[in-house]
Formats: C-alpha cells, sequence, structure tokens
C-alpha cells in the first residue's frame, strides 16, 4: 500500500470507546520503571494500592499515552516495519482518574512528504473524553514513515521545535532501564516486534530490539515529576518531545533540564553512546 494523498487528510474516527481500571494504571508505571525502589514511598504511589495507611492511587499523566490503545483514524497505508515515533505533545485538561470508561477521537492533522529516500511524517490527534465528553487529554503524534516518503504532499509546514535554554542545565537525572523493561513495557499495549523479537528488528536495521519511544518518552515525565513537580501528577499541563534515537534496554538515559517559570525545557541522552535521543522536550506546569 501507499499514502493516499490528500485522502489522507480526511481520515477520522469518533467516539471509540475504552475503559481502564487501577491495573493498567500500576502495569504502566511499573512499565516505565516506576517503583525499583521498593522503600520510595513517593514512587509506590504510582504503582501500590495495597499500602497500611490508605492512600489514593495516583496517575501518571502519560498514562493517557497508553489509555486507548489502538485508538486511530484508521489504515494509513505506510510499511509498518519501517514506522517510529517521530514526535508526542500531549496537553492535559484535568487529572486522569484511576479508572475510567473512555472515549477517542482521532484524526490526520497532515501529512509532510519528506522525498522518496527520506520518508513522511503522519500527524495524528487523539482527544480522550470522560463518559460525560468532557476533555481529558489531547495527543498529537507524529509518525516518521521511513519508507514512504514520494506521495506528493507538500514536504514544509510542520511546526518549529521547542527550544532548550542555550545554558547548563539547571538540574539533570539519571534513569535506569531495565534490560527487560520493553518486555513489560509492551504489555501496556505496543505488541510491535520492533521492540521484542530480535530477528524483526535486525530486519528494520538495528542490532537488537529498541525501547519504546514513549517508554522513553514516560522517562523524561518521571524526570520532571520528581525534580519539579513534586510528584503531582495534576501539576501536569503539557509534555511534548522530540524521539532523534533510540534507547536501548538496559541502558541509563540522562535527561538534562531547564526551569523557566512553569516551563521546564528537557533533553535525554546515553552517555556511553555519546548519543541524544530526546530534543526540544518540553513540560508546562501549573
Amino acid at each position: 500500500m501507499a499514502i493516499d494523498y490528500p485522502a489522507i487528510l480526511s481520515m477520522k474516527r469518533e467516539g471509540e470507546a475504552y475503559a481502564y481500571t487501577d491495573r493498567e494504571v500500576m502495569l504502566y508505571a511499573v512499565g516505565i520503571g516506576m517503583g525499583a525502589d521498593p522503600m520510595d514511598e513517593r514512587e509506590l504511589g504510582f504503582v501500590n494500592e495495597a499500602a497500611f495507611h490508605p492512600r489514593p492511587l495516583k496517575v501518571m499523566p502519560t498514562f493517557a499515552s497508553v489509555a486507548a490503545w489502538g485508538a486511530g483514524p484508521g489504515d494509513l497505508g505506510i510499511n509498518r516495519l519501517l514506522l517510529v515515533d517521530g514526535e508526542r505533545d500531549i496537553s492535559f485538561h484535568r487529572p486522569l482518574p484511576v479508572a475510567a470508561k473512555i472515549t477517542a477521537d482521532s484524526r490526520v492533522v497532515a501529512a509532510y512528504d519528506k522525498g522518496k529516500d527520506k520518508g513522511a511524517v503522519i500527524i495524528r490527534e487523539t482527544v480522550l473524553r470522560d463518559e460525560s465528553g468532557d476533555k481529558l487529554a489531547t495527543l498529537v503524534g507524529a509518525a516518521f514513515a521511513r519508507g514512504d516518503g514520494g506521495f506528493g504532499g507538500p514536504s514544509d509546514g510542520q511546526p518549529p521545535p521547542h527550544k532548550v535554554p542555550s545554558r547548563a542545565p539547571d538540574r539533570s537525572v539519571d534513569i535506569v532501564t531495565r534490560p527487560d523493561q520493553a518486555l513489560t513495557y509492551r504489555l501496556c499495549g505496543d505488541r510491535n516486534p520492533l521492540h521484542s523479537d530480535p530477528e524483526f528488528a535486525r530486519r528494520a536495521g538495528f542490532p537488537r530490539p529498541i525501547l519504546h519511544g514513549m517508554c522513553t518518552y514516560g522517562l523524561t515525565c518521571r524526570a520532571v515529576l520528581q525534580t519539579y513537580a513534586d510528584y503531582d501528577p495534576a501539576a501536569f499541563r503539557r509534555h511534548a518531545v522530540r524521539f532523534s534515537s533510540p534507547v536501548f534496554p538496559g541502558e541509563t538515559v540522562t535527561v538534562d533540564l531547564w526551569k523557566d517559570g512553569e516551563v521546564v525545557s528537557f533533553e535525554a541522552r546515553v552517555r556511553v553512546r555519546n548519543v541524544t535521543v530526546i530534543k526540544n522536550g518540553m513540560t508546562v506546569l501549573g
């Protein structure tokens, strides 16, 4: 198949029904590494509801990325073997409940043709709503289809990325990933074998399975949560990143952060490979 342009711009689905419970909320938090220290009460609040002293379970803001896993505007006609996340930007309209029945409205926002040998970028938007129809979160994602350029769409027009400050980082946080972390995170919805099957990963051009980009996205949320949000998920208004290179499970991710008012800028890198894996990151707190 191939991208059908401009017909792709009219693709949408509305009112897709989903539901989740505290099990999915805790599984996601474990999937992005929360609770690695079983004595850290701040992180246990996201992964354990069975406390001696009752406390409400907290929901990671970026759980929104999997709360309606599978929601989308339909078959985009792209080669999924060569598909990777390019950007993700979530606006949080209210804190996510611990359990809920929700609906998802999805549409294609834009499609950019980078050239026959350079791939394509597809921008999609999904709005999550509660049972009353009120917005919970708006997800905007850019998918980089490495094998689908040359479909005849525009090459320019994407919004400029957020610029991080040029000064030295105000804070830096090291987050260790587990060698088996992708195998846990995939249970949140993304079963793409690129993250679990060595042969599939090799055929896609990687030496071994890579960590989900959206897992790395969750790691950066953890970094902001523990440094500038006092472990309060209600403080998040927006969390946006550009994916620049994959993380391999077992690596340590260093997140560099800059705070200017309610805006936290960040980038993430893997020191041992001297590679930046997240660029132009931005969190808005409130």
